[in-house]
């Protein structure tokens, strides 16, 4: 990486509780390709000041996806799509809002051929949620279900998107199953299972949002049983090479992406 000086481009990201994973990607994918730019994660109640301070790029995290969306200048059918952003670009002072998350979901339902006359059966009721079940709505899929701790919330997405939601687990046999919530992730909910195995095998695909790690105990249990997988470093893989691109102008190759993800992961 280039030693700070005063032409480097900043880009950050906004949350509550930052994480390294974008600071890990970003910065060593900047330090491959040779570029002046260096990303800082910060913890802030405050999200006014990228425009004053010229910041390039923020990567917005819980509790402003929301929130920014008053302060920006034009938004993109991908923020618009779910009222909700993850990525601020700004040119020359013109904020412009996106939503990479749901352009990564998009990307990898047709990556993966899933078939929207199948069934989908989606755990999970919060933002990225959102973002997932409006990726399949937009790609076509009228019969989705969503099953939500918090039942008031999946209802409204639920709603929103013209889909059902039920407060328990209904009886396997969903073709698509989908994970967006912390079950499986280091931590407290390291070894929890987010669907039965009785659902991951009456399914035909098995995708789990979560990224650290990418292979879950769900994945894990869908390998074993021989179900085709979707991970959660796919997601974020895509997602962050999609904010990689808005901020620099320049396309990584798909090995450098690869490369980057798994970085940005250990």
């Amino acid at each position: 990486m280039p030693i700070l000086n005063k032409d480097m481009t900043l880009c950050i990201s906004l949350a509550s509780r930052p994480s390294n994973i974008g600071t890990r990607f970003h910065n060593y994918l900047y330090d491959e390709l040779g570029l002046n730019f260096v990303y800082k994660a910060f913890t802030t109640n405050d999200i006014a000041g990228a425009r004053a301070l010229g910041i390039r790029g923020c990567s917005v995290s819980m509790p402003f996806k929301e929130a920014v969306l008053s302060l920006v200048d034009a938004v993109e059918p991908s923020a618009a799509a779910i009222e909700s952003v993850n990525t601020i670009v700004n040119d020359d002072g013109i904020l412009t809002a996106s939503n990479t998350d749901y352009e990564a979901t998009a990307d990898l339902i047709d990556r993966n051929g899933l078939d929207k006359d199948q069934s989908v059966l989606v755990r999970g009721s919060g933002g990225m949620a959102k973002a997932v079940v409006a990726a399949f709505r937009g790609a076509g899929f009228d019969d989705l279900t969503i099953v939500g701790r918090n039942a008031a919330a999946a209802r409204v997405i639920a709603e929103k998107y013209g889909y059902r939601s039920v407060g328990d687990d209904p009886a396997p046999g969903h073709a698509i199953i989908v994970n967006v919530t912390p079950l499986g992730m280091r931590g407290d909910h390291a070894h929890d299972l987010a669907f039965t195995e009785d659902h991951i095998r009456a399914a035909h695909t098995v995708f789990d949002v979560v990224a650290l790690p990418s292979e879950t105990p769900l994945i894990r249990t869908a390998r074993a049983v021989g179900k085709p997988v979707i991970t959660g470093g796919d997601v974020i893989a895509l997602q962050a090479a999609a904010q990689f691109v808005r901020y620099t102008g320049v396309t990584p190759t798909a090995e450098q992406i690869s490369r980057a993800s798994a970085f940005s992961r250990e």
